[in-house]
């Protein structure tokens, strides 16, 4: 954010209570702004401290009250910004709706012509109807279950 520092000289110039009708805050907030530099200020040749307000963001009316057509305005610029932003958006993601169903479609075309998975070979054991099992290959019975993972990860296995 640019300090009031930076900017030229030809703003309007006017006491802290002025500065805080005219804003609608109160002195003490005016000189916290002041202090923070979100507010520029200058030193009269008599010392006293004056509030340079930006006169494009701070107009107005004849009666003291601040116009508000221009902050209206840039606030319905935004909007406009904001809606075409929106519009943007909403038709990006219709494309990437109708990309995401043909790509679907396509994979649903391809799973359609993969060939049937084949069925698990059976054992030698699984083939004599599970009758004489033989102590040699009961160590590979246990190794080809699968075991539980809670046993493994409490070390009971």
């Amino acid at each position: 954010m640019r300090s009031y520092a930076d900017r030229p000289q030809t703003d309007r110039r006017v006491p802290v209570p002025e500065a805080a009708t005219i804003l609608g805050i109160s002195p003490e907030a005016v000189r916290q702004r002041l202090k923070r530099g979100t507010l520029g200020k200058a030193k009269g040749p008599d010392g006293a401290v004056y509030v340079i307000l930006d006169t494009d963001r701070h107009r107005h009316n004849g009666d003291g009250t601040p116009d508000i057509t221009t902050d209206l305005s840039l606030m319905q610029a935004h909007l406009d910004s904001v809606r075409d932003e929106v519009g943007h958006l909403r038709r990006q993601l219709d494309a990437w709706q109708e990309e995401a169903r043909r790509k679907d479609h396509i994979i649903a075309r391809l799973v359609e012509r993969l060939p049937p998975q084949l069925e698990a070979p059976q054992t030698p054991a699984e083939d004599a109807g599970g009758v004489g099992t033989h102590p040699a290959t009961e160590g590979a019975q246990e190794a080809a279950q699968p075991r539980s993972w809670w046993r493994r990860w409490f070390g009971f296995e």
